[in-house]
């Protein structure tokens, strides 16, 4: 019994140890989103569900070469790019209006993002935007 309770002991401190040393740490996970900037937030789309064909026709032009038909990050120049473009079926169905105009106006290379998606606020217009938003709403 002497030598058995050294060992669990050092079992026990040993994997207090690793659980220390993987557990949260506080740092932001890659799920969590930014917060939207001030001259975005609370921004909601003011065009119908009938904008998406303009959407669709304007995401194919500037965004499926990098997002995919479909949203899923795999358009044929995604194997080029790191970070990876979003997975917009997952974006979608957690994102408010306003963080999806705010991504799409600015693009992605401020932190955390650091990616290069470019900005497309001075190319498409407020509209185009709402439209392409209302698109991509449409993967959830």
């Amino acid at each position: 019994m002497k030598k058995v309770f050294p060992m669990i002991l050092i079992v026990f401190v040993l994997s207090a140890l690793v659980l220390a040393a993987c557990g949260g740490g506080g740092g932001q996970s890659t799920s969590e989103k930014p917060a939207v900037p001030a001259e975005y937030a609370g921004k909601t789309n003011p065009l119908g569900s009938d904008a998406a064909a303009a959407g669709k026709t304007i995401y194919e032009e500037r965004c499926a070469s990098c997002h995919g038909p479909s949203g899923a990050g795999d358009g044929p120049a995604a194997a080029g790019l790191d970070p990876k473009p979003a997975h917009l079926n997952e974006v979608v169905g957690t994102a408010g209006d306003d963080y999806l105009f705010w991504r799409i106006a600015e693009g992605g290379s401020m932190a955390p993002f650091n990616s290069s998606m470019p900005a497309q606020k001075g190319i498409l217009t407020d509209e185009q935007i709402w439209q392409v938003v209302t698109y991509i709403k449409t993967f959830k």
